[in-house]
């Protein structure tokens, strides 16, 4: 199959063609950062080192696993360092990396934007299935 023909007969623009690697690693990064539950930890993160339960107060609804989950994945994609204390009972701090601080801002102004904007989006959905349901 051509190119011309890959999408029923259209050609493509030049330079607006997609590398298939950066369409992947642009896609693993938003399916991280653009996590509900990255969003809120990263934001929170944001204030300095919290402990687990710390975290988990602050974000109210989280299960324990999801939040075990969303720090481990932060953790793996070097957002988020886990430091241990020899206390007992032994201490766990998670504070965010260098990379994760470069993060807070894009993140932070994300969540204000969808806040904002939750509104406008409602409605245009209300219009949108109004309309819709009278074709």
């Amino acid at each position: 199959m051509t190119t011309e023909t890959a999408q029923e007969g259209t050609k493509p623009i030049p330079g607006t063609l997609h590398v298939p690697e950066d369409c992947r690693a642009v896609g693993e990064v938003l399916a991280r950062v653009g996590d509900k539950w990255t969003v809120l930890v990263v934001t929170t993160l944001g204030g300095g080192p919290k402990r687990f339960n710390e975290l988990r107060r602050a974000l109210g609804s989280i299960s324990q696993r999801m939040l075990t989950l969303t720090l481990r994945a932060l953790e793996r994609d070097g957002l988020v360092t886990r430091t241990v204390f020899a206390t007992v009972p032994p201490r766990v701090d998670y504070e965010l990396t260098a990379l994760g601080r470069s993060l807070l801002a894009p993140v932070s102004e994300l969540e204000q934007w969808a806040l904002s904007n939750r509104p406008a989006i409602q409605r245009a959905r209300q219009r949108f299935d109004s309309s819709a349901s009278k074709v």
